[in-house]
């Protein structure tokens, strides 16, 4: 295997680069908190992986159990769809990692601002204390395009 120092799934306690081996947020489980710590959505999480998908050999597997490699978890785990689509591939394990490992540098890269950077520039650009901007912020689930949304239509009632 190419991918030597390859993290454990998140499920089991591994460290981020594991979302490579995440299958989609479709329940609550620790995917969430790493999602989380790379100040990532599950929709951008989802999105990421999907294009990851379109641009590589990843993207194939109808047969697995999300309908795609990017979903699949480590070869450790024994997994017969998994191993089945990626031998119908002539895919190596070792191709499967180094595939993975550049999706994970892609999830983990991703650089998005810090709630407390997206609240200082809401705060400063609709004039209102960097705590109702964190409030708003918060009400919005971290979606600055959300955010700004709301803070523009209240300053639009506030002006009539």
């Amino acid at each position: 295997m190419t991918w030597e120092d390859a993290p454990s799934h998140i499920c089991r306690g591994g460290d981020i680069r594991g979302l490579a081996f995440c299958c989609p947020p479709v329940k609550p489980c620790p995917v969430l908190n790493a999602l989380e710590e790379v100040n990532l959505t599950p929709q951008e999480y989802i999105q990421i992986k999907t294009e990851f998908g379109k641009n590589t050999r990843l993207g194939e597997g109808a047969g697995t159990c999300f309908g795609s490699l990017i979903w699949c978890c480590k070869p450790s785990k024994p997994c017969p769809l998994r191993d089945m689509t990626l031998r119908n591939m002539g895919m190596s394990y070792d191709e499967y990692l180094d595939l993975k490992k550049e999706l994970a540098e892609k999830l983990i890269g991703v650089q998005k601002p810090a709630p407390d950077a997206k609240a200082e520039a809401l705060a400063e650009t609709f004039n209102i204390s960097k705590l109702e901007a964190m409030n708003v912020l918060t009400d919005c689930n971290n979606d600055l395009r959300k955010a700004v949304s709301v803070l523009k239509a209240k300053s639009l009632q506030d002006s009539d």
